[in-house]
């Protein structure tokens, strides 16, 4: 294959999970690093499990990390005709067969050899060889067909991030590669979806480990070149578990519900697995350039919340207020806030550009926002505090001379400093209460511009309940 072309295959069974998120980033870097091509295709042959909204989840997710492919969805429930062709091939060159075993007698035939002592591999009972009689069709039963997985050696591939791995054919059985309904199962039709895709290079988790052999079988049978196979190893939960669908992780659009920026998450997923130096924080464009398959971890990465919030807090300060103000928009509107578009368009930003330094998420910025445009709950403890007898007559000057002063941030300190001075204050002993009347709480970024671009009606209207 002279060109790369990578793909990520999820089963719309469920939410895109955070471990197949991270090796679609590398399937679409390893691609986008050497100039090739990165497909996506929709593994669905899981008819019982696989729902529209796991698909219109699993493509939301894409588009919001920017993992653009350039092929596909490809659906495999619309390409039984393929496998079908295919399944009829591999038997009729006797390197497929049917299997008329029914389930209770593999059951009897498993507990046999465990009794034994034996690995609970399939006996063999239908599979044809020379001389042999095979046992009479039953009637009712549907048949499986089964691979003719070889008997004898070794499955050996030097894994892109394991290094060499050795399994012994006689570890596997004849496997199961079309059920009674005529649906392919995993291990055959992503072969032949390879094969026909012309994959390259296949990156997933390691949990595909001991699928390997049997797919490296199916591509020998089917005289198919083999990709290269890179398995990564699994991320961890805060309880040192597999993070995974069963065991409580979230999708990755819950991430960005959460208020979380894609080029955050898709740095944070990046460096869990994988490193450049001590790099710890990069663009898109210095991940392609950087991501040539090297460097992958050999051990599981653990999912650090605390550093994923760091990561998002970096962006959110190096992000554009315009389009921070459309993020914080929504997240609004989720507080029940409702801002005319003007609002999105002017002052919103400009509030983004005040709050930005001191938030991680744009919930953070939008319960920030938040205290400008509703109405404000002042803590009775705080308000005990701070808004005493003895500051109120500056309160009440400083409310005086802001309603009349221009309404700048310049003016305004302006007349803040005045009335320091003419009360015998120092900043905090006015800021303090001021803060706690106009915002709901003693901590704001500057008071100047809280004053400014929370408007002068609302300022005078919130002072005058002092």
């Amino acid at each position: 294959m002279s060109k790369i072309r990578t793909r990520i295959a999820p089963s719309p069974t469920g939410f895109l999970h955070l471990g197949t998120a991270r090796t679609a980033l590398y399937s679409w870097a390893y691609a986008r690093h050497f100039g090739g091509e990165f497909v996506l295709r929709i593994e669905d042959t899981d008819v019982a499990r696989s729902t529209q909204d796991s698909v219109d989840q699993i493509l939301e997710s894409m588009r919001w990390l920017g993992l653009e492919y350039d092929e596909g969805p490809v659906y495999q429930m619309q390409r039984l005709v393929r496998y079908k062709a295919v399944v009829e091939q591999l038997i009729a060159e006797g390197k497929a067969y049917y299997c008329y075993s029914t389930p209770e007698e593999l059951d009897a035939v498993r507990e046999a050899k465990k009794a034994r002592g034996e690995k609970a591999l399939y006996d063999g009972t239908w599979r044809p060889a020379p001389g042999k009689t095979l046992p009479a069709i039953p009637d009712g039963v549907k048949p499986v067909v089964r691979f003719c997985n070889p008997p004898d050696g070794d499955v050996t591939w030097n894994d892109l991030v394991k290094g060499p791995i050795t399994i012994s054919n006689r570890e596997i059985d004849d496997l199961i590669i079309v059920r009674t309904d005529g649906i392919p199962t995993y291990n055959f039709a992503v072969v032949v979806d390879d094969w026909d895709m012309q994959i390259s290079h296949v990156f997933r988790g390691d949990e595909h480990i001991n699928n390997t052999p049997w797919q490296i079988n199916i591509f020998h049978a089917l005289g198919a070149p083999l990709p290269e196979f890179g398995h990564c190893p699994v991320i961890l939960g805060d309880d040192g578990q597999k993070l995974s669908k069963r065991r409580g992780a979230v999708s990755v659009t819950a991430y960005e519900e959460g208020g979380y920026l894609p080029e955050a998450m898709l740095n944070y997923l990046a460096r869990l697995g994988w490193s450049h130096g001590d790099e710890e924080l990069f663009s898109r464009e210095q991940l392609v350039s950087w991501f040539d398959g090297t460097h992958l971890n050999k051990s599981p990465a653990q999912w650090d919340p605390a550093k994923l919030l760091w990561v998002n807090a970096h962006y959110i300060k190096q992000a554009d207020n315009t389009r921070l103000a459309q993020l914080v928009a929504v997240q609004l509107a989720k507080l029940g806030v409702e801002l005319p578009a003007e609002t999105v368009k002017t002052h919103l930003p400009q509030l983004c550009a005040l709050l930005k330094d001191r938030c991680d998420t744009t919930v953070a910025l939008a319960q920030w926002a938040s205290k400008f445009y509703a109405d404000v709950q002042v803590d009775a403890a705080e308000r005990a505090q701070h808004v005493t007898d003895a500051v109120k007559p500056a309160i009440a000057t400083l409310a005086e001379k802001l309603a009349a002063c221009a309404w700048d941030k310049a003016s305004i300190a302006g007349v803040i400093k005045e009335v320091l001075a003419a009360h015998s204050l120092k900043m905090p002993q006015l800021a303090m209460p001021v803060r706690v009347l106009v915002m709901g709480t003693a901590q704001t970024p500057s008071l100047d511009a809280v004053l400014e671009l929370s408007g002068r009606t609302k300022v005078l209207d919130r002072l005058a309940k002092a």
